[in-house]
């Protein structure tokens, strides 16, 4: 197997090669980001209750604001 390196951008979702390079249907590629840590974009995940059961110490209370709010 030989290797063949191009570079290209990413142009509205698709790689777009630079230069006059044209790769046969069905092509097998493979892609490699330089710098990919700038790219990671971090997953802040909601927080969860190590026992289902801790649930019942949070209880919803709703309070109704007045209407009239002197404006």
């Amino acid at each position: 197997m030989s290797i063949v390196t191009y570079e290209g951008i990413v142009e509205n979702g698709q790689i777009r090669l630079q230069g006059n390079v044209t790769l046969p249907e069905q092509a097998r590629v493979y892609v490699l980001i330089p710098n990919a840590q700038d790219l990671i974009v971090p997953h802040i995940y909601s927080p969860r209750l190590v026992d289902p059961r801790d649930a019942a110490r949070f209880e919803m209370e709703i309070t109704e604001d007045q209407i009239d709010a002197n404006i």
